[in-house]
Protein backbone atom coordinates (compact mmCIF):
# COMPACT_ATOMS: atom_id res chain seq x y z
CA UNK A 1 0.00 0.00 0.00
CA UNK A 2 2.65 2.53 0.84
CA UNK A 3 4.45 1.83 -3.09
CA UNK A 4 1.09 2.60 -4.46
CA UNK A 5 0.56 5.51 -2.50
CA UNK A 6 4.67 6.98 -3.11
CA UNK A 7 4.01 5.93 -7.19
CA UNK A 8 0.26 7.14 -7.65
CA UNK A 9 0.60 10.94 -7.99
CA UNK A 10 3.31 10.13 -10.50
CA UNK A 11 1.53 7.31 -12.34
CA UNK A 12 -1.05 10.11 -12.29
CA UNK A 13 0.77 12.92 -14.00
CA UNK A 14 2.33 10.57 -16.80
CA UNK A 15 -1.43 9.80 -17.65
CA UNK A 16 -2.26 13.51 -17.80
CA UNK A 17 0.58 13.96 -20.16
CA UNK A 18 -1.28 11.63 -23.63
CA UNK A 19 -4.69 13.58 -22.49
CA UNK A 20 -5.24 15.82 -25.74
CA UNK A 21 -4.23 19.42 -25.79
CA UNK A 22 -7.49 20.48 -26.47
CA UNK A 23 -8.91 19.24 -23.11
CA UNK A 24 -7.11 21.32 -19.95
CA UNK A 25 -9.99 20.67 -18.45
CA UNK A 26 -10.04 17.39 -17.88
CA UNK A 27 -6.29 17.43 -17.43
CA UNK A 28 -7.32 19.35 -14.48
CA UNK A 29 -10.02 16.80 -13.27
CA UNK A 30 -7.80 13.89 -13.77
CA UNK A 31 -5.19 15.40 -11.92
CA UNK A 32 -7.46 16.52 -8.68
CA UNK A 33 -8.91 13.11 -9.02
CA UNK A 34 -5.58 11.61 -8.59
CA UNK A 35 -4.22 13.87 -5.91
CA UNK A 36 -7.59 12.50 -3.96
CA UNK A 37 -6.80 8.90 -4.74
CA UNK A 38 -3.52 9.73 -3.06
CA UNK A 39 -4.88 11.19 -0.04
CA UNK A 40 -7.07 8.12 0.31
CA UNK A 41 -4.23 6.33 0.18
CA UNK A 42 -2.29 8.09 2.90
CA UNK A 43 -5.55 7.68 5.25
CA UNK A 44 -6.05 4.01 4.59
CA UNK A 45 -2.00 3.94 5.94
CA UNK A 46 -3.37 6.37 8.79
CA UNK A 47 -6.13 4.24 9.63
CA UNK A 48 -3.74 1.09 9.90
CA UNK A 49 -1.32 2.35 11.70
CA UNK A 50 -0.21 1.12 15.11
CA UNK A 51 1.94 4.37 16.86
CA UNK A 52 1.81 2.61 20.24
CA UNK A 53 4.96 0.97 19.53
CA UNK A 54 7.13 3.43 17.58
CA UNK A 55 8.44 0.50 14.67
CA UNK A 56 8.17 0.32 11.05
CA UNK A 57 5.20 -0.18 9.63
CA UNK A 58 4.08 -0.90 5.75
CA UNK A 59 7.77 -1.67 5.14
CA UNK A 60 8.61 -2.94 1.66
CA UNK A 61 11.83 -4.14 1.10
CA UNK A 62 13.31 -4.91 -2.74
CA UNK A 63 16.91 -5.28 -4.24
CA UNK A 64 18.07 -2.11 -6.38
CA UNK A 65 21.50 -2.20 -6.35
CA UNK A 66 23.00 -4.91 -4.50
CA UNK A 67 26.30 -4.17 -5.57
CA UNK A 68 26.77 -1.48 -3.54
CA UNK A 69 24.34 -1.67 -0.94
CA UNK A 70 21.59 -0.08 -1.72
CA UNK A 71 18.18 -1.30 -1.94
CA UNK A 72 14.44 0.06 -2.25
CA UNK A 73 13.08 0.03 1.55
CA UNK A 74 10.16 2.29 2.29
CA UNK A 75 8.86 1.85 5.43
CA UNK A 76 6.54 4.41 7.83
CA UNK A 77 6.62 5.71 11.26
CA UNK A 78 4.82 8.18 12.90
CA UNK A 79 6.62 11.09 11.84
CA UNK A 80 6.86 10.00 8.15
CA UNK A 81 3.42 9.03 8.37
CA UNK A 82 2.40 12.44 9.30
CA UNK A 83 4.36 14.38 6.46
CA UNK A 84 2.94 11.51 4.53
CA UNK A 85 -0.46 12.71 5.08
CA UNK A 86 0.25 16.33 5.13
CA UNK A 87 1.70 16.22 1.53
CA UNK A 88 -1.43 14.48 0.69
CA UNK A 89 -3.92 16.90 1.96
CA UNK A 90 -1.86 20.00 0.55
CA UNK A 91 -1.57 18.28 -2.85
CA UNK A 92 -5.32 17.86 -2.89
CA UNK A 93 -6.02 21.68 -2.01
CA UNK A 94 -3.19 22.68 -4.79
CA UNK A 95 -5.68 20.44 -7.56
CA UNK A 96 -8.60 22.38 -6.33
CA UNK A 97 -6.89 25.89 -6.34
CA UNK A 98 -6.09 25.40 -9.91
CA UNK A 99 -9.02 23.68 -11.56
CA UNK A 100 -9.60 26.06 -14.32
CA UNK A 101 -6.15 27.39 -15.17
CA UNK A 102 -5.85 26.58 -18.74
CA UNK A 103 -2.01 27.87 -19.06
CA UNK A 104 -0.29 24.65 -19.92
CA UNK A 105 -2.34 22.44 -17.59
CA UNK A 106 -0.41 19.10 -18.53
CA UNK A 107 3.02 20.09 -18.00
CA UNK A 108 1.43 21.93 -15.19
CA UNK A 109 -0.44 19.36 -13.46
CA UNK A 110 2.50 16.51 -14.48
CA UNK A 111 5.23 18.51 -12.40
CA UNK A 112 3.09 19.23 -9.48
CA UNK A 113 2.24 15.12 -9.72
CA UNK A 114 5.92 14.99 -9.48
CA UNK A 115 6.61 16.37 -6.67
CA UNK A 116 4.26 14.82 -4.71
CA UNK A 117 5.64 11.69 -5.92
CA UNK A 118 9.11 12.73 -4.88
CA UNK A 119 8.04 13.89 -1.75
CA UNK A 120 5.97 11.14 -0.52
CA UNK A 121 8.96 8.58 -1.65
CA UNK A 122 11.49 10.60 0.26
CA UNK A 123 9.57 10.49 3.91
CA UNK A 124 8.99 6.71 3.72
CA UNK A 125 12.74 6.40 1.93
CA UNK A 126 14.81 3.76 4.57
CA UNK A 127 17.72 3.71 1.90
CA UNK A 128 20.00 6.75 2.20
CA UNK A 129 20.63 6.48 -1.78
CA UNK A 130 16.91 6.30 -2.27
CA UNK A 131 16.30 9.33 -0.01
CA UNK A 132 18.49 10.80 -2.09
CA UNK A 133 17.10 9.98 -5.49
CA UNK A 134 13.73 11.32 -4.11
CA UNK A 135 15.30 14.60 -2.65
CA UNK A 136 16.65 15.16 -6.48
CA UNK A 137 13.03 14.33 -7.52
CA UNK A 138 11.82 17.04 -5.33
CA UNK A 139 14.30 20.06 -6.54
CA UNK A 140 13.74 19.45 -10.80
CA UNK A 141 9.54 20.06 -10.55
CA UNK A 142 10.03 23.46 -8.48
CA UNK A 143 12.89 24.93 -10.60
CA UNK A 144 10.37 24.68 -13.58
CA UNK A 145 7.32 25.62 -11.71
CA UNK A 146 8.82 29.04 -10.65
CA UNK A 147 10.46 29.30 -14.00
CA UNK A 148 8.08 28.79 -16.26
CA UNK A 149 4.72 29.91 -13.83
CA UNK A 150 6.83 32.56 -11.99
CA UNK A 151 6.88 36.12 -12.07
CA UNK A 152 8.73 38.96 -14.06
CA UNK A 153 12.17 37.48 -12.20
CA UNK A 154 11.53 34.03 -12.60
CA UNK A 155 13.77 32.57 -14.03
CA UNK A 156 16.32 34.16 -11.70
CA UNK A 157 14.82 32.81 -8.44
CA UNK A 158 14.60 29.57 -10.29
CA UNK A 159 18.15 29.41 -10.49
CA UNK A 160 18.94 30.44 -7.41
CA UNK A 161 16.72 28.40 -6.26
CA UNK A 162 18.40 25.47 -8.35
CA UNK A 163 21.79 26.67 -7.07
CA UNK A 164 21.11 26.99 -3.24
CA UNK A 165 19.09 23.07 -3.45
CA UNK A 166 21.75 21.61 -5.38
CA UNK A 167 24.76 22.52 -3.62
CA UNK A 168 22.84 21.52 -0.41
CA UNK A 169 22.07 18.19 -1.65
CA UNK A 170 25.50 17.57 -2.92
CA UNK A 171 26.79 18.21 0.58
CA UNK A 172 23.98 15.73 2.21
CA UNK A 173 25.55 13.39 -0.44
CA UNK A 174 28.93 13.65 0.60
CA UNK A 175 27.66 12.56 4.00
CA UNK A 176 25.57 10.20 3.38
CA UNK A 177 28.62 8.94 1.27
CA UNK A 178 31.18 9.01 4.39
CA UNK A 179 28.09 6.67 6.87
CA UNK A 180 28.11 4.63 3.89
CA UNK A 181 31.89 3.88 3.94
CA UNK A 182 32.01 3.44 7.39
CA UNK A 183 29.43 0.56 7.67
CA UNK A 184 30.74 -3.02 7.54
CA UNK A 185 29.41 -4.20 5.39
CA UNK A 186 29.00 -0.91 3.28
CA UNK A 187 25.15 -0.13 3.50
CA UNK A 188 22.84 2.54 2.76
CA UNK A 189 20.25 1.20 5.68
CA UNK A 190 19.31 3.91 7.41
CA UNK A 191 18.16 1.39 10.50
CA UNK A 192 21.41 -0.37 9.72
CA UNK A 193 23.31 3.27 9.86
CA UNK A 194 21.11 4.04 13.27
CA UNK A 195 21.38 0.82 14.99
CA UNK A 196 25.70 0.68 14.21
CA UNK A 197 26.00 4.67 14.92
CA UNK A 198 29.94 3.85 12.88
CA UNK A 199 31.40 7.24 13.61
CA UNK A 200 30.22 7.41 17.03
CA UNK A 201 34.15 6.23 18.29
CA UNK A 202 35.07 9.18 14.46
CA UNK A 203 34.86 12.89 16.28
CA UNK A 204 36.99 14.40 13.32
CA UNK A 205 35.17 12.07 10.68
CA UNK A 206 31.22 12.45 12.53
CA UNK A 207 32.03 16.17 12.63
CA UNK A 208 32.49 16.45 9.10
CA UNK A 209 29.56 14.44 8.59
CA UNK A 210 27.27 16.73 10.86
CA UNK A 211 28.68 19.89 8.83
CA UNK A 212 27.76 18.26 5.37
CA UNK A 213 24.55 17.02 6.84
CA UNK A 214 23.47 20.42 8.51
CA UNK A 215 24.30 22.26 5.20
CA UNK A 216 22.27 19.62 3.21
CA UNK A 217 18.95 19.98 5.03
CA UNK A 218 19.85 23.76 6.21
CA UNK A 219 19.14 24.78 3.32
CA UNK A 220 16.03 23.22 2.48
CA UNK A 221 14.80 24.48 5.64
CA UNK A 222 15.91 27.15 5.66
CA UNK A 223 18.33 28.07 8.26
CA UNK A 224 19.90 31.88 8.75
CA UNK A 225 22.80 32.06 6.52
CA UNK A 226 21.85 29.28 4.22
CA UNK A 227 18.33 30.82 3.48
CA UNK A 228 19.09 33.40 0.78
CA UNK A 229 17.25 31.65 -1.83
CA UNK A 230 13.92 31.55 -0.43
CA UNK A 231 12.48 34.81 0.10
CA UNK A 232 12.83 35.05 -4.38
CA UNK A 233 11.84 31.97 -4.86
CA UNK A 234 8.77 32.70 -2.84
CA UNK A 235 8.04 36.12 -4.19
CA UNK A 236 8.26 34.40 -8.06
CA UNK A 237 6.64 31.21 -7.54
CA UNK A 238 2.80 30.85 -8.59
CA UNK A 239 0.62 30.81 -5.57
CA UNK A 240 0.35 27.23 -5.84
CA UNK A 241 4.02 27.30 -6.16
CA UNK A 242 4.67 28.73 -3.04
CA UNK A 243 2.29 27.05 -1.06
CA UNK A 244 3.97 23.63 -1.79
CA UNK A 245 7.53 25.30 -1.33
CA UNK A 246 6.62 26.56 1.99
CA UNK A 247 4.06 23.74 2.92
CA UNK A 248 5.93 20.95 1.85
CA UNK A 249 9.58 21.25 0.65
CA UNK A 250 11.12 23.29 3.74
CA UNK A 251 9.88 20.01 5.83
CA UNK A 252 12.61 18.11 3.63
CA UNK A 253 15.22 19.60 5.29
CA UNK A 254 12.98 19.77 9.06
CA UNK A 255 12.69 15.50 8.24
CA UNK A 256 15.98 15.50 7.41
CA UNK A 257 17.32 16.90 10.96
CA UNK A 258 15.04 14.99 13.03
CA UNK A 259 14.83 11.84 11.19
CA UNK A 260 18.61 11.40 9.97
CA UNK A 261 20.85 13.80 12.10
CA UNK A 262 19.75 13.27 15.00
CA UNK A 263 19.72 9.20 15.47
CA UNK A 264 22.73 8.95 13.15
CA UNK A 265 24.80 11.36 14.77
CA UNK A 266 23.11 11.39 18.26
CA UNK A 267 27.02 12.17 20.02
CA UNK A 268 27.65 14.93 17.45
CA UNK A 269 24.58 16.72 17.87
CA UNK A 270 25.19 17.57 21.35
CA UNK A 271 28.93 18.29 20.99
CA UNK A 272 27.20 20.66 18.47
CA UNK A 273 23.71 21.76 19.91
CA UNK A 274 25.14 25.13 21.31
CA UNK A 275 25.72 26.17 17.44
CA UNK A 276 22.70 25.16 16.42
CA UNK A 277 20.52 26.24 19.40
CA UNK A 278 22.50 29.85 18.55
CA UNK A 279 21.35 29.00 14.99
CA UNK A 280 18.06 28.91 15.50
CA UNK A 281 17.82 31.38 17.42
CA UNK A 282 19.32 33.86 15.14
CA UNK A 283 16.74 32.61 12.24
CA UNK A 284 13.37 33.16 14.76
CA UNK A 285 14.56 36.26 15.46
CA UNK A 286 15.99 37.36 11.64
CA UNK A 287 12.68 36.05 10.03
CA UNK A 288 10.67 37.74 12.49
CA UNK A 289 12.76 41.08 12.41
CA UNK A 290 12.67 41.05 8.47
CA UNK A 291 8.99 40.34 8.12
CA UNK A 292 8.14 43.55 10.08
CA UNK A 293 10.63 45.47 7.42
CA UNK A 294 8.04 43.73 4.55
CA UNK A 295 5.04 45.52 2.76
CA UNK A 296 4.78 42.93 -0.04
CA UNK A 297 2.64 40.67 2.02
CA UNK A 298 4.33 37.80 0.22
CA UNK A 299 7.59 37.87 1.00
CA UNK A 300 6.63 39.00 4.58
CA UNK A 301 5.13 35.80 4.82
CA UNK A 302 8.29 34.26 3.47
CA UNK A 303 10.16 35.59 5.83
CA UNK A 304 8.17 34.31 8.42
CA UNK A 305 8.78 30.78 7.30
CA UNK A 306 12.26 31.54 8.47
CA UNK A 307 10.92 32.62 12.07
CA UNK A 308 8.75 28.89 11.84
CA UNK A 309 10.74 26.51 10.89
CA UNK A 310 13.81 27.87 13.55
CA UNK A 311 11.87 26.24 16.07
CA UNK A 312 12.00 23.11 14.32
CA UNK A 313 15.81 23.59 14.38
CA UNK A 314 15.37 24.45 18.07
CA UNK A 315 13.75 21.52 19.00
CA UNK A 316 16.63 19.06 17.67
CA UNK A 317 19.20 20.69 19.03
CA UNK A 318 17.35 20.98 22.47
CA UNK A 319 16.49 17.13 21.91
CA UNK A 320 20.74 16.91 21.24
CA UNK A 321 21.91 18.30 24.33
CA UNK A 322 19.14 17.42 27.55
CA UNK A 323 19.62 14.86 29.88
CA UNK A 324 16.24 13.78 30.19
CA UNK A 325 14.68 11.71 27.78
CA UNK A 326 10.99 13.08 28.15
CA UNK A 327 12.06 16.49 27.62
CA UNK A 328 13.88 14.61 24.27
CA UNK A 329 10.72 12.96 23.25
CA UNK A 330 8.88 16.52 24.19
CA UNK A 331 11.23 18.67 21.88
CA UNK A 332 11.38 16.00 18.84
CA UNK A 333 7.26 16.31 19.11
CA UNK A 334 7.20 19.82 18.58
CA UNK A 335 9.90 20.16 15.72
CA UNK A 336 7.59 17.28 13.67
CA UNK A 337 4.20 19.18 15.06
CA UNK A 338 5.68 22.63 14.20
CA UNK A 339 6.34 21.15 10.37
CA UNK A 340 2.61 20.14 10.04
CA UNK A 341 1.44 23.04 11.44
CA UNK A 342 3.47 25.65 9.77
CA UNK A 343 2.52 23.41 6.68
CA UNK A 344 -1.16 23.83 6.98
CA UNK A 345 -0.92 27.86 8.28
CA UNK A 346 1.72 29.12 5.86
CA UNK A 347 0.55 26.97 3.22
CA UNK A 348 -2.86 28.84 3.97
CA UNK A 349 -1.47 32.13 4.03
CA UNK A 350 0.16 31.75 0.98
CA UNK A 351 -3.52 30.91 -1.20
CA UNK A 352 -5.01 33.89 1.06
CA UNK A 353 -2.17 36.63 -0.45
CA UNK A 354 -2.61 34.92 -4.20
CA UNK A 355 -6.20 35.11 -4.17
CA UNK A 356 -6.16 39.05 -3.29
CA UNK A 357 -3.42 39.23 -5.68
CA UNK A 358 -5.33 38.01 -8.14
CA UNK A 359 -7.95 40.28 -7.64
CA UNK A 360 -6.68 43.41 -7.27
CA UNK A 361 -2.41 42.86 -9.50
CA UNK A 362 -0.70 43.73 -5.75
CA UNK A 363 0.36 42.70 -2.96
CA UNK A 364 1.18 45.72 -1.26
CA UNK A 365 -0.44 45.67 1.93
CA UNK A 366 -0.80 49.21 1.63
CA UNK A 367 -3.42 49.14 -0.98
CA UNK A 368 -5.90 47.82 1.01
CA UNK A 369 -7.89 47.95 4.29
CA UNK A 370 -11.46 47.38 5.26
CA UNK A 371 -11.26 43.73 3.36
CA UNK A 372 -13.63 42.48 6.51
CA UNK A 373 -16.82 44.48 5.23
CA UNK A 374 -15.89 44.26 1.23
CA UNK A 375 -14.90 40.48 1.42
CA UNK A 376 -16.04 39.17 4.90
CA UNK A 377 -15.34 35.23 4.13
CA UNK A 378 -12.41 36.12 2.55
CA UNK A 379 -11.64 38.25 5.93
CA UNK A 380 -12.32 35.52 8.57
CA UNK A 381 -10.19 32.98 6.79
CA UNK A 382 -7.28 35.32 6.33
CA UNK A 383 -7.69 36.26 10.18
CA UNK A 384 -8.21 32.32 11.34
CA UNK A 385 -4.68 31.42 9.43
CA UNK A 386 -3.00 34.72 10.75
CA UNK A 387 -4.11 33.57 14.19
CA UNK A 388 -3.02 30.56 14.17
CA UNK A 389 0.67 31.75 12.49
CA UNK A 390 0.93 34.15 15.31
CA UNK A 391 0.17 30.79 17.80
CA UNK A 392 -2.49 31.82 19.16
CA UNK A 393 -4.48 29.24 21.84
CA UNK A 394 -6.82 26.60 20.40
CA UNK A 395 -4.99 26.61 16.98
CA UNK A 396 -2.32 24.61 15.76
CA UNK A 397 0.74 27.15 16.02
CA UNK A 398 0.58 27.41 19.86
CA UNK A 399 0.17 23.55 20.48
CA UNK A 400 3.81 23.19 18.20
CA UNK A 401 5.44 26.18 19.76
CA UNK A 402 4.12 25.40 23.33
CA UNK A 403 6.10 22.26 23.20
CA UNK A 404 9.37 23.24 22.01
CA UNK A 405 9.51 26.03 24.38
CA UNK A 406 8.48 24.07 26.67
CA UNK A 407 11.37 21.74 26.32
CA UNK A 408 14.15 24.36 26.18
CA UNK A 409 12.72 26.07 29.38
CA UNK A 410 14.25 22.80 30.71
CA UNK A 411 17.26 23.55 29.24
CA UNK A 412 17.50 27.08 29.81
CA UNK A 413 15.44 29.88 31.10
CA UNK A 414 17.79 32.23 28.19
CA UNK A 415 16.87 30.37 25.80
CA UNK A 416 13.27 29.94 26.56
CA UNK A 417 12.94 33.78 26.74
CA UNK A 418 14.42 34.63 23.38
CA UNK A 419 12.31 32.18 22.00
CA UNK A 420 9.34 33.80 23.28
CA UNK A 421 10.85 37.08 22.18
CA UNK A 422 10.99 35.89 18.92
CA UNK A 423 7.04 34.56 19.17
CA UNK A 424 6.21 38.81 20.25
CA UNK A 425 7.49 39.76 16.97
CA UNK A 426 5.83 37.26 15.40
CA UNK A 427 2.56 38.42 16.62
CA UNK A 428 3.49 41.59 15.85
CA UNK A 429 4.25 40.84 12.34
CA UNK A 430 0.65 39.46 11.78
CA UNK A 431 -1.25 41.57 13.97
CA UNK A 432 0.88 44.49 11.41
CA UNK A 433 -0.35 42.52 8.65
CA UNK A 434 -4.35 42.15 9.76
CA UNK A 435 -4.58 45.89 10.40
CA UNK A 436 -3.43 46.72 7.43
CA UNK A 437 -5.76 44.88 5.19
CA UNK A 438 -8.66 43.58 7.34
CA UNK A 439 -9.14 46.99 9.53
CA UNK A 440 -9.82 50.22 8.80
CA UNK A 441 -11.15 51.69 5.57
CA UNK A 442 -10.67 51.35 1.97
CA UNK A 443 -8.04 53.60 -0.32
CA UNK A 444 -9.73 55.75 -2.05
CA UNK A 445 -8.33 54.24 -5.57
CA UNK A 446 -9.09 50.85 -4.54
CA UNK A 447 -10.05 48.32 -6.76
CA UNK A 448 -13.46 46.81 -5.82
CA UNK A 449 -13.06 43.02 -5.07
CA UNK A 450 -15.09 40.08 -6.10
CA UNK A 451 -15.99 37.05 -3.07
CA UNK A 452 -14.49 34.21 -3.42
CA UNK A 453 -14.85 31.63 -5.17
CA UNK A 454 -16.20 27.32 -4.59
CA UNK A 455 -12.83 26.60 -4.90
CA UNK A 456 -10.60 29.50 -3.66
CA UNK A 457 -12.55 29.27 -0.25
CA UNK A 458 -12.63 25.36 -0.18
CA UNK A 459 -9.10 25.74 -0.30
CA UNK A 460 -8.53 27.88 2.62
CA UNK A 461 -10.92 26.42 4.67
CA UNK A 462 -9.71 23.10 4.11
CA UNK A 463 -5.93 24.26 5.76
CA UNK A 464 -7.89 26.31 8.27
CA UNK A 465 -10.03 23.61 9.76
CA UNK A 466 -7.22 21.06 9.91
CA UNK A 467 -5.63 23.64 11.80
CA UNK A 468 -8.23 24.67 14.19
CA UNK A 469 -8.66 20.34 14.29
CA UNK A 470 -5.62 19.55 15.67
CA UNK A 471 -4.77 22.50 17.61
CA UNK A 472 -8.47 21.96 19.94
CA UNK A 473 -7.40 18.17 19.36
CA UNK A 474 -3.43 18.38 19.23
CA UNK A 475 -3.55 14.10 20.31
CA UNK A 476 -4.69 13.24 17.03
CA UNK A 477 -1.30 14.05 16.33
CA UNK A 478 1.15 13.72 19.08
CA UNK A 479 -0.70 10.00 19.50
CA UNK A 480 0.79 9.25 16.03
CA UNK A 481 3.96 11.04 16.82
CA UNK A 482 4.83 10.05 20.20
CA UNK A 483 6.21 6.45 19.87
CA UNK A 484 8.37 7.32 16.91
CA UNK A 485 9.58 10.26 19.10
CA UNK A 486 10.37 7.90 22.32
CA UNK A 487 12.37 6.02 19.97
CA UNK A 488 14.67 8.82 18.46
CA UNK A 489 14.92 10.38 22.20
CA UNK A 490 16.77 7.20 23.66
CA UNK A 491 20.48 7.05 22.15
Amino acid sequence: MLTITIFLPLLTGLLVLVLPRSRPDLVRWIALFGAMLTLIAAMVLWAGFEPSGGSLQWRMTAQWIPTIGASYDVAVGGISLTLILLTAVLLTVVMVYVLGERDRAHAHAFLFLLLGSGLIGLFAAQDLLLFYLFFEIGLVPMYFIVGIWGGERRRYAALKFFLYTRAGSLAMLLGFLALYLAMEPHSFSLPAIIAAKPLAQAPLASALVFFALLIGFGVKLPIVPLHNWLPDAHVEAPTEGSVVLAGLQLKMGGYGLVAILLPTLPETVARFSWLLIGLALVSLLYGALAALAQSDMKRLVAYTSINHMAYVTLGVAVAGVIGSAQARQLAINGATFQMVSHGLLTGGMFLMVGMLQHRAGTREIDHFGGLIGRMPTFSGLFGLLAFGSLGLPGLSGFIAEFQVIGAALQLSVWIAAITVLGLVLATAVYLRLMAGTLMGSAPQDAKPLSPLSAREAWSAAALATLSVLIGILPMILIAALDGNARILAHF
